[in-house]
């Protein structure tokens, strides 16, 4: 790309401004190379011309697009340069009120000096577990990541956080440790996250105080190792410091104080506690009075001191031990009054110092104003000077305060340390920031050299990081040169560096500042181009760091280096009374002994041992995964949400923003996966040039629009662009989407135009039809004049000839009448002459007639008679035909019908004879066995049996007989009917004879006719025809013989076949006796004969074969039933010789029972076999018949037996009685033995699986089971088992609940059954309230003896806890899918992509793995069908359903308010159409009315805010009457976060968030944020009666409870 293409008009740049650093501006003139100005416009509307320098040809840098400006990482800029960077920051935190802002890796946090709700719980539990770049910039998105990449790389992890005083560095580091204290549990110890966390306001105490920049200003750095186990829970901490700013106790500069725990401690000098230590206000001490601000606004310095101590008491830090610690404050704060007056310090307030330490007072007044000097051979004391002593007096000060604060330190690591096994820790690092002030002295150098080495180790990382991205995606990249900061560090700390020059004036016994500048000017200042020094000060030096230059002043250096104090004093804390202050030198001691080497000297100096921790610290951080945060403070005024563009950009240098900028600028800055890359520039693409493969469909694109194919790469994964490309792509899709736009505004205005035209044109016709149509009715009003006048003259024109016609047709009919009389008389006289000779031709004519007519009636009367010869024989033809017909065999069989009916009554009346005769023959022994059975009172049954049984058998061969004569009937008229047809077949033969004789017979009545005559002609044609007939008949008489022959085998192929064949022959006889042998040769009728004979044979021999079948068929059948007839003969001498050992009466029973069964089995049999319904009825009757007789009969024995044996029936031991069981009626309980409700609870509740219960068994069954087993301790009256098997139902189900309560079917499984169990204890309670929805069988099952609403409460207590059980686990299972599925997917696909996202990218998932709301629903429908299979109330059901929905609006919104990236007007279009979905499968369950909807208002509403129109007053009060829903912070925050994703869009003006905010001021509401996604609506479990009956549960066997019994 050329800069003449981004150069171009209207191309918007920044120009440098001292007053806003940089300046936006607008070219109004295209650049061209080689020009040395730029015309441009500022925003103000000045015409200005930028220089350009014609050595460097550096043009100004060039402004990102509005579609990149507020984006959540500044690497996502096309850009990159401090301009950009700083407007991005300022829209964000101006604008946006976004305080946070990720810079590549670095977290950017700028302090708003306001409150803001934005740490609240529920947003941590927001973060939890999200992807850093899924959610807007955040602590709590660093301290995420910080704990998942331990918990993920099992490595140690680092949060750097660094910035000036007053950025907000220990806030941030504050909200960090309070985020992994809230997602970590604690391991063993209950309240190690509160230690953790009690340690801030200890430490704030001690180590914070009030400066210029800020009110809590941490002066000291500190480093916290939070500890964590193998399951990545807290266990413990540990806090190292570094370089306590000692100076602050003794001086403070104006508007600023000293440590708070002194102006606490104050404070509460009222205490009785604090009486002895006899404190006043703070501007009565010098210590605490010198800035002139004693009191912070907004902080009660009183209530801090009860949270400090609150928190000693948390960490284990006894009450002595912390009123030691308050006495020595105090003792310092009285020696701070100290005043030396002539070498003698002033009593007062050193008696108190004195009490208070537990020393002498003489010694310690002694050694203030004294000093002892040791020589190698005598020991001197002198007395020192005012300044001298004042000095003494405040070094002792310092010391014992950094005693005092390096015990607690101490004492907080002991109380925070855990015996148990520390895995990984999460360092948190709060330490100072670059600083530069008026007079920079010691603390600034250490502070500013600490900065220079983690600014170091910082440009390391980010280098580290970027080349191995490029070396992942694998593509061609150069070694990125970075400003590296090792030279700075050596002039401090290498060999004759400004740190080993200050040792060595340490030493020197008359070591001064002076001498050590001199040195260090020496030394360093021609050697190293870091070093420089003043022009106006030979008591300076200036150092080059990194972020600026800083001059250090050299006054105090060595004093404060060496850090000494009077050992003479310390001798004398030594000997103090208190027993805690000498645990505080006990150090000093030890130092003391090994004073005298030169390492023991060099170790007491500051300056080393602040390097030595430093070095420390750094090996720290090397060795874990380093996160950083930037605090940036806006303004010096502390004024919210304003930002100072010089002081914003003094720290964006210095904290190493712009140098990570730099080197993202100076490689690929910008990085988009291929699949972002299409979505977002699919509009730059023809349909021809997109492939398969997305990857080269990308390549070709870049390829055709970027020319320099070094502006990027192409990686596995992604595409990598130079700064500014992006930009340029963006320029082109942003015309190419404005070209689309003009086409559309084209078409639209052309058809808006040709709409008009044609709107127009319609008017036009219309006025034309109106005018055309007057002028047509005008027209026609004209014509119908003119021919109205036409009419008129033709009427009266005809009128006059008419007139005219009628005199001249007068005339001429009388003329006519005269002359037509004439005529007619004339022509009268003609006929009368003419009629007298037709007469006579009439006569003559007649004569001729008569003649004629005789002639022909001889010739007609021939030919009739020829003619109806010819009718005769087609009327003999049709006879014929008529004789073959079956009505005609009807009619002639009529008589034959007679005599089969004749013949068939003569059949009956033989086979009712053979009946008779056999019952006769069975009768005799019958009537003698009744007759017996008479004699002897008793019944043979087995022979009743046995002649029913041959009864049946005679029947049956009736049925069989009858069967036979209706075929031998049929086959009777079959036969007939072919003797018919013979008959006729042989008259017909007659006739034709007859007819042949009177043709040859010459004596016949007329002689035959001439041949070539018309009757002999005719003659022919009849005998031609008659022969034909004749070979059809013949051919059908054969066939007809054959066909009947079938017919008659079939029923009689087992009686009649030599009669058939008999038949046969005889009928061949005939037929060949009928016939001449030499005519039925010639026509072949013999061979037809015999092939008729041919196909008879086959057929008998067919029929034999068949009968042989059936014959063994038969056989076969009649053996089996002789087998079956043995075997009942054998069944009933068993029975007969079993009865005969049965009493009489018991006899009777058995044999009649056994007659039963054998009846009802034939019975069944015989209904199953019956041919028709009549026989089954009739049947039935006899049976009935039957029945009846035997009852009787039964019942006369009965009464016999009764008469015979009066006395009373006993049964003895060794009687055999059979008693028939009744069907049992159970009572809906079950029997188990005491003892046995532990083997229940383990069957029914701690083994049983549910999904196996609820698909095979009815739901609710361990309930039912459960409550019978009560019903049955109720029964027995036994109170004890009743309450020791609920109380181990009720452990048993929590032991489940606990155990398994991650397992959402067991816990919707119990959470039914309790519910069921709980509802059969008030259905069967027998309270009014609850029996009134039974039945009256439920109302006898109620419990009788004992009244459990006791447990009802128990059990509805315990449901409700299931229910929260429940949703919990439902909430788990739910809470991955609800972000991605409602915000995240893209269901609608359009035009608008994807934006540029920068380093931290949103975790995508491939199209395979992405979470559509559909699996959001099938989630769903999975509950609803589990929970409606364990048979859990629809009450319920519809509750839990509307927490869910109550869930998923909840979190959707949450994740909404906290992500810019998705408030947009397409994000709105996709949440009401998943939002839609949701109400769709709401409606398809029937959960409409559950009130779930309702509580999807919010999310409807904030979706409904980001697409309606956000410009003027009236659209605020459609706002405002639209979102009741949603808070005012929530309206605010959508509005704040709403990012237009096209140029189109406008972002949402402040004036109108300002609008809003006033017309929302009134509403009474809650001010937090986010919505309570924990909250749980408040559930009731109305009461649901069961239908099941309790006596028809049965225990299934494959719950093995073989120990209970059903009752």
């Amino acid at each position: 790309m050329a800069a003449c293409e981004l150069y171009a008009q209207y191309a918007r740049v920044w120009l440098p401004d001292a007053r806003d650093v940089w300046k936006s501006a607008e070219l109004t003139k295209d650049y061209r190379p080689g020009d040395l100005k730029l015309s441009v416009q500022l925003e103000d509307g000045t015409e200005v011309e930028h220089k350009i320098d014609p050595r460097t040809n550096n043009l100004p840098p060039l402004r990102n697009p509005n579609i990149l400006v507020g984006e959540n990482d500044l690497t996502a800029l096309s850009y990159l340069h401090e301009p950009a960077v700083l407007h991005n920051l300022k829209v964000r935190f101006i604008d946006s009120k976004l305080i946070y802002t990720y810079c590549g890796i670095v977290l950017v946090a700028i302090n708003p000096y306001e409150s803001l709700p934005i740490y609240e719980a529920d947003i941590i539990n927001a973060y939890s577990g999200q992807n850093m770049g899924d959610m807007d910039p955040h602590i709590f998105a660093v301290a995420e990541e910080a704990y998942k990449q331990m918990a993920r790389d099992e490595r140690n992890q680092s949060i750097i956080v660094s910035g000036e005083s007053g950025a907000g560095k220990t806030v941030s580091a504050k909200y960090a440790m309070r985020y992994f204290a809230t997602v970590s549990c604690s391991s063993s110890e209950a309240s190690v996250e509160e230690r953790v966390l009690a340690s801030n306001p200890i430490m704030e105490a001690l180590g914070n105080a009030k400066t210029t920049r800020n009110d809590n200003s941490s002066r000291f750095g500190k480093y916290i190792e939070i500890g964590f186990d193998q399951k990545h829970c807290i266990i413990g901490a540990n806090m190292r410091t570094y370089l306590l700013e000692k100076s602050r106790v003794v001086f403070q500069a104006d508007e600023e104080r000293n440590y708070h725990i002194f102006y606490q401690l104050c404070a509460s000098s009222h205490l009785p506690e604090f009486k002895a230590f006899k404190l006043g206000c703070a501007d009565d001490f010098h210590y605490t009075n010198q800035g002139q601000s004693p009191v912070i606004a907004g902080v009660d310095d009183a209530k801090d001191m009860c949270n400090t101590r609150r928190a000693f008491s948390m960490l284990g830090i006894g009450e002595s031990d912390q009123m030691a610690i308050y006495q020595i404050i105090a003792a310092i704060l009285h020696l701070s009054n100290v005043e030396v007056k002539d070498q003698s310090p002033e009593n007062a307030h050193l008696v108190v110092f004195c009490e208070l330490m537990g020393v002498p007072c003489e010694e310690m007044a002694h050694w203030l104003c004294h000093r002892k000097l040791k020589t190698t051979t005598e020991t001197f004391v002198k007395p020192v000077s005012k300044i001298n002593a004042v000095n003494g007096r405040d070094a002792l000060a310092k010391h014992i305060y950094a005693r005092v604060f390096s015990w607690i330190v101490c004492s907080v690591n002991n109380a925070l340390k855990s015996a148990a096994k520390q895995s990984s820790f999460i360092g948190v690092l709060d330490i100072y920031g670059f600083e530069t002030f008026d007079v920079n002295s010691f603390e600034q150098f250490c502070i500013n050299y600490a900065n220079e080495k983690l600014q170091q180790q910082f440009n390391l990382h980010v280098f580290k990081l970027e080349q191995e991205e490029y070396l992942r995606e694998e593509i061609s990249w150069t070694l990125i040169d970075f400003a590296d900061n090792q030279p700075c560090i050596d002039l401090i700390e290498a060999k004759l560096g400004v740190l080993d020059l200050l040792d060595e004036e340490c030493k020197m016994p008359k070591g001064s500042d002076d001498t050590w500048a001199q040195k260090l000017y020496n030394t360093l200042l021609k050697q190293n181009a870091h070093f420089d020094k003043p022009r106006m000060s030979n008591r300076a030096f200036i150092v080059h760091h990194f972020a600026d230059k800083v001059e250090y002043q050299c006054d105090g250096f060595l004093e404060k280096n060496k850090d000494t104090v009077n050992e003479e004093q310390i001798n004398v804390l030594k000997k103090s009374k208190v027993d805690w202050l000498l645990k505080l030198f006990e150090d000093d001691e030890k130092a003391t002994s090994s004073r005298n080497t030169r390492a023991s000297h060099l170790k007491h100096l500051r300056f080393v041992q602040f390097r030595q921790s430093l070095h420390l610290l750094m090996d720290t951080l090397n060795a874990t995964t380093p996160h950083y945060v930037r605090c940036i403070k806006p303004n010096d005024n502390k004024s919210p949400f304003i930002m100072d563009p010089v002081r914003a950009v003094q720290q964006l240098r210095a904290c190493g923003i712009l140098e990570t900028i730099r080197i993202s600028a100076a490689g690929f800055p910008s990085r988009w996966t291929y699949q972002e890359f299409f979505s977002r520039y699919r509009v730059l693409m023809k349909q021809k040039d997109v492939f398969h493969d997305g990857k080269q469909t990308c390549k070709n694109l870049l390829e055709k629009l970027v020319k320099n194919q070094h502006l990027y790469q192409f990686g596995k994964n992604k595409i990598f662009f130079r700064a500014g490309l992006v930009a340029y792509l963006e320029k082109l899709r942003s015309d190419k989407l404005r070209m689309a736009c003009v086409r559309i505004q084209k078409t639209i205005r052309c058809w808006l135009a040709r709409k008009k035209y044609l709107r127009m044109r319609e008017c036009a016709i219309t006025i034309q039809r109106h005018v055309r149509g007057h002028q047509a009715r005008c027209y026609v009003m004209f014509l119908q004049r003119t021919r109205a006048a036409v009419i008129i003259q033709r009427n009266l024109r005809m009128w006059v000839t008419r007139t005219r016609y009628q005199q001249l047709r007068s005339a001429a009919i009388a003329i006519q009448c005269f002359l037509r009389a004439y005529m007619a008389r004339k022509q009268y006289y003609k006929l009368v002459f003419e009629r007298k000779a037709v007469v006579i031709q009439k006569w003559i004519k007649g004569w001729q007639a008569r003649a004629h007519y005789k002639r022909t009636m001889a010739a007609i009367v021939l030919l009739q008679s020829c003619v109806r010869r010819m009718k005769a024989k087609k009327e003999l033809k049709n006879l014929k035909v008529e004789a073959r017909s079956v009505e005609r065999i009807k009619k002639l069989n009529v008589g034959m019908e007679n005599k089969i009916m004749q013949l068939q009554h003569k059949i009956n009346e033989q086979v009712s004879v053979a009946i008779l005769v056999s019952l006769k023959r069975l009768s005799w022994p019958m009537l003698a066995v009744f007759s017996q059975d008479e004699t002897q009172a008793t019944v043979d049954l087995p022979v009743l049996l046995k002649l029913q049984r041959k009864v049946k058998e005679l029947e049956q061969d009736k049925q069989s007989l009858w069967q036979q004569l209706e075929n031998r009937e049929e086959a009777q008229q079959e036969k007939a009917k072919w003797q018919e047809l013979d008959s006729e077949n042989k008259k017909l033969k007659q006739n034709l004879n007859e007819l042949r004789k009177s043709l040859t017979n010459e004596s016949s009545e007329f002689a035959p006719p001439t041949a070539g005559s018309l009757p002999y002609n005719i003659l022919l044609e009849q005998l031609s025809s008659s022969n034909d007939e004749l070979e059809m008949r013949k051919e059908e008489v054969l066939l007809l013989r054959s066909h009947m022959v079938r017919q008659e085998v079939g029923p009689w192929n087992s009686v009649k076949n030599s009669h058939l064949v008999r038949s046969v022959l005889y009928i061949l006889m005939l037929f060949l006796r009928s016939t001449n042998i030499h005519t039925l040769n010639e026509d072949g009728e013999l061979w037809l004969a015999y092939e008729g004979l041919k196909e008879t044979n086959r057929i008998l021999e067919c029929q034999m074969q068949e009968q042989k079948r059936a014959t063994d068929e038969e056989n076969r059948k009649l053996l089996d039933e002789v087998n079956k007839f043995k075997a009942e003969k054998e069944q009933q001498q068993k029975l007969l010789t079993q009865s005969l050992l049965l009493p009489e009466d018991a006899r009777i029973e058995a044999s009649l029972k056994h007659e039963m069964t054998r009846l009802t089995s034939e019975n069944l049999v015989s209904l199953l076999w019956s041919g028709s319904v009549e026989q089954q009825e009739e049947t039935i009757r006899k049976l009935k018949k039957q029945l009846k007789v035997h009852i009787k009969k039964l019942e006369d024995l009965e009464a016999s037996a009764q008469q015979k044996y009066k006395a009373p029936v006993t049964t003895s031991p060794g009687r055999a009685v059979n008693i028939t069981r009744k069907e049992k009626e159970y009572r809906g309980m079950l029997e188990y033995r005491e003892g046995d409700e532990t083997r229940l609870v383990k069957k029914l509740v701690t083994d049983l699986k549910p999904r196996g219960v609820a698909v095979s068994f009815i739901p609710g069954l361990p309930a039912y089971i459960i409550f019978m087993c009560v019903r049955y301790a109720d029964n027995v009256n036994d109170d004890q088992r009743v309450s020791t098997l609920l109380n181990s139902t009720i452990s048993g189900i929590k032991g489940v609940i606990k155990k398994r309560g991650i397992d959402f079917e067991v816990v919707s499984f119990w959470l039914a059954n309790t519910c069921r169990l709980m509802h059969c204890l008030k259905q069967y309670s027998g309270d009014e309230a609850f029996t009134t929805h039974n039945t009256a069988k439920q109302n006898e099952h109620c419990l009788a003896n004992f009244e459990l609403s006791e447990y009802q409460k128990v059990f509805g207590d315990l449901a409700i806890q299931i229910y929260r059980q429940l949703i919990k686990c439902m909430e788990d299972l739910l809470q991955p899918l609800i972000v991605a599925s409602m915000l995240e997917h893209e269901t609608i696909q359009g035009v608008l992509g994807s934006k540029p996202t920068g380093l931290r990218k949103r975790s995508t998932s491939s199209p395979e793995q992405a979470v559509t709301v559909e699996v959001l629903l099938q989630r769903l429908g999975a509950f609803h069908t589990t929970m409606s299979q364990h048979g859990l109330d629809l009450d319920l059901i519809k509750q839990l359903f509307k927490q869910l929905f109550y869930v998923i609006c909840a979190v959707t919104l949450n994740h909404l308010l906290l992500r810019k990236d998705m408030c947009s007007w397409s994000k709105g279009l996709q949440i009401r159409y998943n939002v839609w979905h949701l109400e769709e499968w709401l409606v398809e369950r029937e959960l409409s009315d559950c009130g779930a909807k309702e509580t999807l208002e919010p999310l409807i509403q904030a979706a409904q805010l980001l697409q309606i129109k956000k410009k003027t007053e009236a659209d605020a009060q459609i706002i405002c009457t639209m979102c009741t829903a949603l808070t005012t912070a929530q309206i605010v925050k959508v509005l704040t976060l709403y990012t237009p994703v096209i140029e189109f869009e406008e972002r949402v003006s402040t004036t109108f968030i300002t609008t809003i905010k006033n017309l929302l001021k009134d509403r009474v509401e809650s001010t937090t944020l986010m919505m309570d996604a924990k909250k749980i609506f408040s559930i009731t479990l109305p009461f649901s009666p069961s239908c099941v009956a309790l006596e028809t549960i049965q225990i299934p066997a494959s719950l093995n409870m073989g120990f209970v019994t059903r009752i």
